[in-house]
């Protein structure tokens, strides 16, 4: 017998399902009402930038479909979420009423599902996961290439702008270590509103209580490095130190490591490693305004991956394929490239 092919509601539906899965895995959960909830997140910040999220997550799905992804890969959003984050990426530099603000997005979010096969090809060789790599190359492709079109730049910081030595006060107040808290979370999406941060917290324990307890363990070791070492408290309270900490954190211990105490120690150390890591990568940016995107995260979550066959105390996850190529049916097996 012939298993009977969904009709058009039901694909329609089960395409709903893949792209709001494809928003969840930006924090590795392939979880629709997670997606959900981070679509109410980002409609507290701006309407627009759901709207963004969303059709770039359904873009970046749709592309990989169109060149024939593994169904596997597409239905646990790991297509998704890459163009998920370049949509909103484009929406909040270039401005999301413009026209060519919503054709660059289109079309940066088909470029990066290219982009994501590209990398996850030459990764694999090394079993290491593609993260938001694919991402942030686009993206920093973008605010590079930008200023130099008129009708794509619209304002904004110089592209030219060198970094310089840290200014204003790193006194925190109470009040203040909540507000970073959050809104590191919310960075993620490149939103600084702490209560943006507050809601997508709220989806990633709406999936995972392991992940939300890392986000959380994250955001705390991203405040206190960055409060530490003297960065400045209004650079804290908007949580552009403390997000790639988050996502480091949730990654070395329950994503890419099995959890246990020493992938703990192991997150923490990353965190904080991710968070000095900040700083840098903006300097490097700063030709292209300094826009660090998810570098830092990144960086260190290759190189403390890379670092553990010779770590015998750590454990990979051994539910995942990692970096699987586009049309290889064991992709589906993994919800994190």
């Amino acid at each position: 017998m012939h298993k009977p092919r969904a009709g058009r509601g039901g694909r329609g539906v089960l395409f709903a399902v893949h792209v709001l899965r494809g928003q969840a895995q930006v924090v590795f959960l392939p979880n629709a009402l997670t997606g959900a909830v981070f679509a109410i997140a980002l409609v507290a910040a701006d309407w627009s930038y759901a709207v963004y999220g969303l059709l770039g997550t359904a873009v970046g799905t749709g592309t990989a479909r169109f060149l024939g992804v593994t169904g596997q890969r597409v239905a646990a959003g790991t297509e998704g979420f890459n163009a998920c984050l370049v949509a909103v990426a484009f929406a909040v530099l270039l401005g999301p009423s413009h026209a060519s603000t919503m054709v660059l997005a289109a079309g940066g979010c088909v470029v990066v599902t290219v982009v994501t096969a590209a990398t996850a090809g030459l990764l694999r060789g090394w079993g290491l996961p593609t993260l938001t790599l694919p991402f942030c190359l686009t993206a920093s492709a973008m605010a590079m290439a930008a200023p130099g079109f008129h009708r794509a730049w619209h304002g904004g910081p110089s592209p030219a702008a060198l970094s310089g030595a840290a200014t204003g006060s790193a006194h925190l107040q109470l009040v203040d270590v909540g507000r970073a808290f959050c809104a590191n979370i919310g960075q993620v999406f490149l939103l600084p509103q702490w209560y943006v941060g507050l809601i997508l917290l709220v989806g990633v324990f709406a999936a995972s209580r392991l992940a939300g307890a890392m986000a959380c363990v994250g955001s705390a070791v991203g405040t206190g490095t960055a409060w530490g070492l003297g960065a400045p408290a209004d650079r804290i309270t908007a949580g552009v130190m403390g997000y790639n900490a988050v996502l480091v954190a949730m990654a070395l211990c329950g994503v890419l490591l099995v959890a246990d105490r020493w992938s703990l120690g192991y997150a923490v150390v990353g965190a904080a490693a991710a968070t000095v890591l900040g700083p840098a990568v903006e300097a490097l940016a700063s030709p292209a305004g300094g826009h660090a995107f998810t570098w830092p995260f990144v960086l260190t979550t290759l190189v403390f991956v890379a670092a553990v066959p010779g770590l015998p105390r750590l454990h990979r996850t051994s539910t995942q394929v990692v970096a699987a190529p586009p049309g290889n049916a064991d992709a589906g097996r993994t919800t994190v490239v």
